[in-house]
């Protein structure tokens, strides 16, 4: 089981698959790494696809809080450090995406930078709704209605695709002391001057997302000097709804900025 443990000695879980160039993905709040299993397995292969649990979350540890976005960021780097990754494509959703807007602000490891419904403070997040999204792992019935706001009807029509994530949600999602500090974490996050980020960013959202607005994702990309923006159908994870044009989408945009030099 590969750990490695921060300099305030938290131990975090990680798992990698594949080779290339490495791409790490950094989840939403209190959601396990099960978030992005649909991305994971299109990647792996021509990449080194990264995985890890956030403080809090699945099997890392759960210290107290508050927790902040930059402490997010170095525990992030400290699971870099571990796997010897030199050169990463950061792809983070909601919280995962400032955390990965820290990180590269903070480090000289950054590619590229994929975010999902992500904004670039914490002022325009809709905390209601954010924290409507936690559930106790022992109430199947509260996991279900919890995914109203990150799913459409039509994908909570497949019983078992979400029989499947609830129980990937009662195993590996954080619990609900976890589960504040790390929304306390977003909520209090300003990434700041957007214009020294030079790095290529995509940026994409879900066109009905109750958590992040829609114009908030806009913003952010047009904030980007190298930004694209992209809107996908669907709700706060559209990228997991719509998982085959979204990986597609996300080689392409690796393909466009791979490396020359060895990784």
């Amino acid at each position: 089981m590969p750990t490695t443990t921060t300099d305030d000695g938290v131990s975090l879980y990680y798992e990698s698959a594949g080779s290339g160039e490495t791409v790490a993905f950094v989840g939403e709040a209190g959601y396990g790494a099960w978030q992005w299993g649909w991305q994971h397995g299109a990647v792996a292969g021509p990449h080194e696809a990264l995985v890890w649990d956030l403080r809090g979350t699945g099997r890392s540890d759960s210290p107290e809080g508050p927790y902040t976005v930059e402490r997010l960021a170095r525990d992030l780097e400290a699971v870099l450090s571990a796997t010897d990754a030199r050169r990463v494509h950061l792809v983070g959703a909601g919280l995962g995406g400032m955390v990965a807007l820290r990180h590269a602000r903070l480090f000289d490891r950054t590619a590229t930078l994929t975010l999902f419904d992500t904004a670039a403070a914490g002022d325009d997040v809709d905390e209601a709704t954010l924290r409507s999204l936690q559930a106790p792992g022992t109430d199947r019935e509260a996991l279900r209605e919890s995914l109203a706001g990150v799913f459409t009807e039509s994908f909570l029509a497949q019983k078992e695709q979400v029989e499947q994530i609830c129980d990937w949600r009662a195993e590996e999602d954080a619990d609900a002391a976890a589960f504040d500090a790390q929304v306390a974490a977003a909520l209090s996050f300003d990434a700041g001057p957007l214009y020294e980020l030079t790095i290529p960013a995509l940026v994409c959202h879900g066109l009905d997302d109750p958590v992040v607005p829609f114009e908030a994702g806009e913003r952010l990309a047009e904030d980007l000097p190298r930004g694209t923006f992209e809107a996908v159908e669907g709700r706060h994870l559209a990228f997991v709804e719509h998982a085959p044009a979204v990986s597609d989408r996300l080689l392409a945009f690796f393909d466009e900025h791979v490396s020359s030099e060895p990784f």
